[in-house]
């Protein structure tokens, strides 16, 4: 794993968002991603809708079960979403931060252990589907669709305080 920056706190104004949500097992759960990024690509490409770095978001992780997650795309403005690609928001706030390149999960623990370390608190309710996170997510820096190479990405991860 390749730290680029942080970890660190930032304040993100609130972002508009379009994106599919779905619910999925653990298991499988990267497959599943990339297959809504290619069908979030092409319905957005499809509909002339400019957007900026794709994301993942985690809204309720359950490592054994259920995870309800989001693919998106950030839109810097309104979008008339539809049945299936729908207008959100990345809300505003204080976020524990970190950008990596390679390895997701070690990078997802080291944030998590500075949150902890550092006294800070994530905004996240503990539920019988999992842990909701107010909002917890994967901001792709490295577009995916013009380098395939995973291993390769710069990824922002970032998870909002309490």
């Amino acid at each position: 794993m390749e730290i680029i920056e942080g970890p660190a706190v930032v304040e993100h104004g609130e972002r508009a968002t379009a994106g599919i949500r779905v619910v999925t097992p653990f298991r499988g759960m990267f497959a599943v991603r990339d297959r809504l990024m290619e069908e979030l690509h092409g319905r957005l490409d499809e509909r002339g809708v400019e957007f900026g770095h794709t994301f993942f978001r985690l809204h309720v992780i359950d490592m054994n079960g259920p995870m309800n997650v989001e693919v998106g795309g950030i839109t810097g403005g309104a979008f008339d979403g539809d049945d299936r690609v729908r207008a959100g928001t990345l809300p505003a706030g204080r976020y524990a931060s970190l950008t990596y390149v390679n390895h997701a999960r070690r990078a997802n623990r080291m944030l998590v252990e500075w949150i902890r370390d550092s006294g800070l608190h994530a905004d996240v309710d503990e539920d019988p589907a999992g842990d909701r996170f107010g909002c917890r997510y994967e901001a792709y820096l490295t577009d995916p669709r013009t380098e395939r190479m995973k291993t390769r990405w710069r990824v922002e991860l970032a998870i909002r305080l309490a």
